[in-house]
């Protein structure tokens, strides 16, 4: 079907001559009419279907027409990126090219205070419609920046992996800011369960459109490298001595490979780049804006890059890693061999990931092109598809070397226990014997200090007359089975202290230690 076929405005038509579109993608096709209509509609479309222009044509068609409030929002549009945001942004201002009447503003995070500043702007002067990002939106509605009284068109984009990013409160607080007569329009790439529990708590009598997911475009040449972790970068170095290559992405599954990844190509001299979630969003314009304009040739990215990004000539995607479903991997490749070109789809595939790849091949029905190492590589690994040789593969191994060494490890922890608790006893040995010495050192001293007191003079001469009362502590103290005080010097008092005259004997028994050291101090 034409797009001149549809009950578009004209200005949006112009815009679209102008663009060089003419057919409708089978998504538009099936959707511009229904929101058209004022229909919710549910639409199950993976990216690169043209399902952007399935709600942004149909929306500001009617926004042109008229009929709506002034200086008020009078759209909704929810992304889960800020690329994305960016992107949707972009084309609504190629659409709306001849319709001035209809005004638009991206909100996402990320800004420096200018940003935000306009954003605050836009808003509070009415923007028809809003692009935005669900923290960001959130935080703009917390501070009474924007009023969502009365919007009539919300779209959810992307649903599921706003979803997956853990936006459901948030999108469930926006929309209970919107009024009841609302038109919802949601599209996501799959139909997991919380979608349609979403589905049915935002959609009033939907339409559903789905379109299956599609199989990767015939144009695409992919192919595979069986090989192991390590031999994974000089598969790389080898395509791309191959030949001139321009406009290639790789993708990988963490942002610390990202940056390893980028490294290693910087030093074979490639012209490469990198994106993850590490970057600010300054950063990110900074890097695809480099990676479109030409002034970088490969993009080395997480799959932030997957979804929801139109690059139209890029001529090689490399899954530096196998991605975790089918739908993942189709995502992947379809960033190439678009706008009817050509492309090429290169796996490398290690040990862990075989299983995984084969459940591609399965969804695909076909088996991909295995490539044969590039000399100098060594042997590549044997391509099987047991699941136990799949991904828990590597826990596997790490079991059984767990396994292997248990024995070791209990005879070790045996004897290190044992050679320890020697090494404690010989310490609680040490530390009896030198207790013992003192002990001895100290009764052998008293000793030689009576027999000096007796070679003095007579009894009571030289000597403390309270002498006496201490052998009867002693004696007493043994009889009440009261510590005595060992291994400290003999004390000479001159005199009883007046507390222990007050308490008694009593007091004495019951604190021996404190009785002694105030007849030091008396002394």
């Amino acid at each position: 079907m034409r797009f001149e076929e549809l009950d578009l405005s004209d200005n949006v038509l112009d815009a679209l001559y102008d663009m060089r579109f003419e057919e409708c993608t089978p998504v538009q096709e099936k959707c511009i009419p229904e929101i058209l209509n004022g229909r919710d509609v549910l639409g199950v479309a993976q990216t690169g279907t043209g399902k952007t222009a399935a709600y942004l044509l149909p929306v500001l068609s009617k926004l042109d027409d008229g009929g709506y409030p002034k200086n008020a929002v009078n759209c909704v549009i929810m992304s889960p990126t800020r690329e994305l945001a960016q992107q949707i942004d972009q084309a609504m201002q190629g659409f709306a090219y001849y319709t001035p009447g209809v005004s638009s503003v991206a909100v996402y995070g990320g800004n420096d205070g200018n940003r935000y500043d306009q954003e605050l702007k836009s808003m509070k002067s009415g923007v028809d419609v809003i692009i935005a990002t669900p923290g960001r939106l959130i935080s703009h509605i917390s501070l009474g920046n924007v009023d969502l009284g009365k919007v009539s068109f919300f779209v959810l984009d992307e649903a599921d992996r706003m979803l997956d990013m853990g936006f459901s409160d948030d999108i469930m607080k926006i929309a209970s800011q919107l009024p009841k007569t609302c038109q919802t329009i949601m599209f996501s790439a799959t139909m997991p369960k919380d979608i349609e529990k979403l589905a049915q708590s935002l959609l009033k009598d939907p339409v559903e459109v789905k379109l299956a997911v599609s199989k990767p475009a015939e144009k695409i040449q992919q192919s595979a490298y069986i090989c192991y972790e390590t031999q994974k970068l000089k598969i790389i170095e080898d395509i791309f001595k191959a030949g001139d290559l321009k406009r290639v992405i790789i993708f990988s599954g963490s942002k610390q490979k990202v940056k390893h990844i980028n490294q290693a190509l910087t030093r074979l001299h490639i012209n490469s780049g990198e994106m993850h979630s590490d970057l600010d969003q300054a950063g990110r314009d900074d890097m695809m804006f480099k990676f479109k304009s030409g002034q970088i040739d490969v993009l080395v990215a997480t799959d932030i890059l997957a979804r929801g990004i139109d690059i139209d000539d890029i001529a090689m995607v490399i899954n530096y890693d196998v991605p975790h479903d089918a739908e993942d991997y189709v995502h992947r490749i379809g960033r190439t061999a678009r706008a009817d070109r050509d492309g090429v789809a290169i796996t490398l595939v290690n040990e862990d990931d075989m299983y995984a790849f084969h459940q591609i091949e399965k969804f695909l029905d076909k088996d991909i092109r295995k490539n044969p190492l590039p000399e100098g590589c060594g042997e590549d690994p044997e391509y099987t598809i047991s699941k136990h040789n799949g991904k828990t593969s590597a826990k596997s191994r790490r079991r059984k070397d767990r396994d292997n060494t248990a024995h070791k490890d209990t005879k070790r922890s045996n004897r290190n226990a044992q050679n320890q608790q020697g090494a404690q006893g010989g310490q609680h040995d040490d530390r009896r014997n030198n207790r013992n010495k003192d002990r001895r050192d100290s009764d052998n001293r008293n000793k030689d200090n009576r027999n000096n007191r007796r070679q003095r003079g007579p009894k009571g001469e030289g000597r403390n007359p309270q002498n006496g009362n201490k052998r009867d502590y002693r004696k007493k103290g043994a009889q009440g089975n009261k510590p005595k005080p060992r291994n400290r010097p003999q004390q000479q008092p001159a005199a009883q202290p007046a507390a222990t005259q007050d308490k008694g004997i009593g007091s004495v028994l019951r604190h021996p230690l404190k009785w002694l050291r105030s007849l030091g101090r008396k002394k």
